[in-house]
């Protein structure tokens, strides 16, 4: 067995059944390998969008995924979405061929453009190590929650391991809870003791087993009111105290509360300037408190007045043992209660109804979908002037139902996004929300949605423009002819992917979609909606504060 088939076993027995990728003559071996082992393989037509698809599949199923590409421009290629991976701590092995001869065309320094977006890297350099350096990737990707480039040289990969090297090969442990200070915890409980009007902001690190109960058991306890990151979006579905998303997409009513909370506890959250908005969401006597597992996490962004290094599933019960006050009302008053019935969410805010004849709200337009589409969904989001909208109005079952690839801010990653995320939760229709400039950024991954028979809506909210650009630098008076583009039929180009395609300009036009999801939804459907493009959304002004 050469070292290209024995590190495709290797890296199958070490726990990895899902790959993406686009193969070329470098990585074929090694792909197909992983194949013969018994991973499924995803084709990509782009690296990029593989890259993004192993990230999303990754964060949504809570298991390592593989995302295999070409020496050299295989790697560049896919590098945005192996930058936005390890920005979030993504477990995801990026396994990539490697030419070792400066003169060659293909030869680009891997291990150094890996450094540059905070991804590790592991070579493969012998044939005697390379299932222990395989094995060594998975570990590092499970055990540290990180994005590691696998470099497989060309010249070591026809080599023969030696027999039975695969014995070695073997899942790594799980990563183990971090048990918190005992010290700690009772700081805590001591707080929130004191605390009249405490919140809860649960983050990243509050999406594991388990975390949700302990969580609402302590914020019942003391009355905390709970809310979430957007990576989190969905962890409270269905919690009436829920606030919903904290920050730049939080409706007014949460910001109002967030605001006037006298204790905020970030859980597994970075609570940075976009989840606390640049600090405006921290009322002037809040105290504020983290708790991560990771303790370089801990104060990162802002001050805290006690950071907790601890596992949030084992902090938040242990706070609870370690509180000594009974139950009691906090911020979950009668009052406060009857507003988040009222008006928590976004779609529940009265607005003016802008749509013109051509042109549809696209508030209007993300009340109406979420209405229309089955509540047992998986969101994806791209990043834009719009992303605040889907990610706002669309109601999601839980943490898994909404995947947010948006640490890089890049474009173009919403389409890859929801085609991992679906793959990872099969029983739920995915819905992908992009822009018209992300949307065509990314247009080569319908034939992917189509070649993998999901049935995913694709909704492009499009304004014909980039339009966060075109409303941050538009009220200045500047030029905007490089970030506005002709019309374009959307809609026809996903008919030539062999989608069913919808061009939306009023609520009437929704209908179409409605019919769709009746059945036999036999095809994906794509819809155009040709979105009002007039003013900035709620959330943009934040999101360029201090640019």
């Amino acid at each position: 067995m050469n070292v290209a088939e024995a590190v495709g076993r290797a890296l199958c027995a070490a726990g990895v059944d899902q790959v993406f990728g686009v193969v070329g003559s470098g990585n074929f071996h090694v792909t197909n390998a992983m194949v013969a082992a018994g991973a499924r393989f995803v084709a990509a037509r782009h690296e990029g969008g593989a890259a993004t698809m192993a990230d999303a599949y990754a964060r949504t199923s809570g298991t390592v995924a593989v995302v295999s590409v070409h020496q050299g421009p295989g790697l560049t290629n896919a590098m945005t979405g192996i930058a936005e991976a390890a920005k979030s701590r993504t477990p995801l092995v990026v396994l990539a061929a490697e030419v070792t001869e400066p003169r060659s065309n293909f030869h680009v320094d891997q291990e150094a453009m890996a450094r540059a977006v905070g991804a590790v890297t592991v070579r493969v350099t012998s044939a005697e190590e390379a299932v222990e350096q395989a094995c060594a990737a998975v570990r590092t990707a499970v055990g540290e929650r990180r994005t590691v480039l696998l470099n497989l040289p060309l010249p070591v990969q026809a080599l023969e391991v030696p027999d039975g090297a695969l014995a070695q090969a073997a899942p790594p442990p799980r990563r183990a809870a971090v048990e918190p200070d005992g010290a700690d915890v009772t700081a805590l409980a001591e707080l929130l003791d004191r605390s009249r009007r405490p919140v809860f902001v649960a983050g990243r690190g509050a999406r594991g087993p388990g975390s949700r109960d302990a969580l609402e058991t302590l914020a019942e306890h003391y009355g905390a009111l709970p809310a979430t990151s957007a990576v989190a979006h969905g962890l409270f579905h269905g919690n009436p105290w829920s606030l919903g998303i904290s920050g730049g997409f939080a409706s007014p009513l949460a910001a109002e509360l967030i605001r006037g909370a006298d204790l905020i506890v970030g859980w597994g959250c970075a609570l940075n300037m976009w989840t606390m908005r640049h600090g405006h969401l921290i009322g002037a006597d809040a105290t504020v408190v983290q708790v991560d597992d990771e303790p370089s996490a801990l104060g990162a962004h802002r001050p805290v007045h006690l950071g907790v290094t601890g596992d949030v599933r084992l902090t938040a019960r242990e706070a609870i043992e370690a509180g000594v006050g009974g139950q009691r009302e906090g911020y979950r008053t009668a009052e406060v209660g009857a507003a988040l019935a009222a008006r928590i969410r976004w779609r529940d805010v009265p607005h003016e109804d802008t749509s013109t004849r051509e042109r549809i709200d696209p508030r209007t337009l993300s009340a109406a979908l979420d209405d229309i589409l089955p509540a047992e969904r998986v969101v994806g989001v791209d990043s834009g002037n719009f992303m605040g909208y889907p990610s706002a109005y669309l109601s999601v079952p839980d943490e898994k139902g909404f995947c947010f690839t948006q640490a890089f801010q890049s474009i173009g990653l919403g389409l890859a996004t929801t085609i991992g995320a679906a793959l990872a939760q099969p029983d739920r229709l995915p819905v992908a929300a992009l822009g018209d400039g992300g949307a065509l950024m990314s247009a080569v991954e319908l034939d992917t949605v189509g070649r993998l028979g999901l049935p995913m809506v694709v909704v492009v909210y499009d304004d014909e423009a980039y339009g966060a650009e075109v409303h941050h630098f538009g009220p200045q008076g500047h030029p905007l002819d490089t970030v506005r583009f002709p019309p374009t039929d959307i809609a026809a180009i996903g008919r030539g992917y062999g989608f069913e395609a919808v061009t939306v300009r009023s609520r009437a036009d929704l209908k179409a979609v409605a019919d769709w999801v009746a059945g036999p939804r036999t095809a994906p459907l794509l819809v155009d909606a040709k979105v009002v493009a007039d003013r900035g959304s709620w959330w943009l002004e934040e999101a360029f504060r201090g640019h």
